[in-house]
């Protein structure tokens, strides 16, 4: 039996991601919440990159030379900022990191939830169970789907609510 059905919430922010994101135009993904803060490209790059930095890079699942981000470890395209990304580069980032996703959760059991990785952070080793990378990656995701929803909602757009209906 798969780990899927826990997750059963998760496929709908993936949902609603794949479904307002292409519909983003320059403008709106250039949105910031301060001067300082991130523009909505850069955190929804942020949301595809961790994916493929816990999945691959920690837990070392394959699948990162499918995405933009070949190597899990390194940057994302959120460390420059300087080179902002369309529409269509985030939809192929979400899109390839979610598959990353899907196959670890119809691969994996709940009896390999348990099994616990390292990660070596500054000099700190770290141990970390597949369960809670999960979880770990579930509260990201909707995080910064929030953070993305209030962000355009707050310019007048519609938000990335993963339980209004998609139309």
């Amino acid at each position: 039996m798969s780990v899927a059905p826990m997750f059963e919430g998760w496929p709908r922010t993936q949902a609603i991601l794949t479904h307002r994101v292409p519909k983003l135009g320059p403008q709106e993904l250039r949105l910031r919440a301060s001067p300082d803060g991130w523009p909505i490209w850069a955190i929804v790059s942020h949301l595809a990159v961790v994916r493929v930095y816990w999945l691959c890079g920690v837990l070392e699942e394959r699948g990162a030379e499918t995405t933009p981000f070949r190597d899990p470890l390194g940057e994302g395209w959120e460390d420059r900022l300087d080179v902002p990304r369309r529409s269509g580069d985030l939809m192929f980032a979400v899109e390839s990191s979610w598959q990353i996703v899907e196959a670890c959760l119809a691969r994996w059991t709940p009896e390999m939830l348990g099994e616990t990785f390292t990660r070596d952070r500054a000099g700190e080793v770290q141990r970390h169970t597949r369960q809670s990378v999960l979880t770990r990656l579930v509260m990201h995701d909707a995080f910064h789907c929030g953070e993305v929803s209030i962000l355009l909602g707050a310019h007048g757009f519609a938000s990335l609510d993963p339980w209004d209906p998609i139309s």
